[in-house]
């Protein structure tokens, strides 16, 4: 089983992932108020704004503060910024 980082040390199975989108248009919106209403949401912001809106085939829809072309990324395997920084800082110390 493969988990990708979804921000804070929050991972989600990529063999679970069906879309990653933004949370911008109103059938999105939708999709978080059902979810939520369902008991199936799942709030990986950690109280931040909401960039990436994970769709699972179990039904689940999971909040993410990271953007989905990071999301994207880190399911591609490509490291984005955030690990780098991540990366040179544990190097420095």
């Amino acid at each position: 089983m493969r988990l990708v980082n979804i921000g804070f040390g929050n991972m989600v199975s990529v063999n679970r992932i069906i879309a990653v989108v933004s949370p911008d248009s109103a059938p999105i919106k939708r999709i978080i108020s059902d979810a939520r209403d369902r008991g199936m949401l799942i709030d990986a912001t950690y109280g931040r704004r909401t960039r990436a809106v994970i769709v699972c085939d179990s039904g689940h829809t999971v909040l993410s503060a990271i953007q989905p072309e990071t999301v994207s990324g880190r399911l591609a395997g490509k490291p984005d910024r955030e690990e780098l920084a991540l990366e040179e800082e544990t190097e420095d110390e």
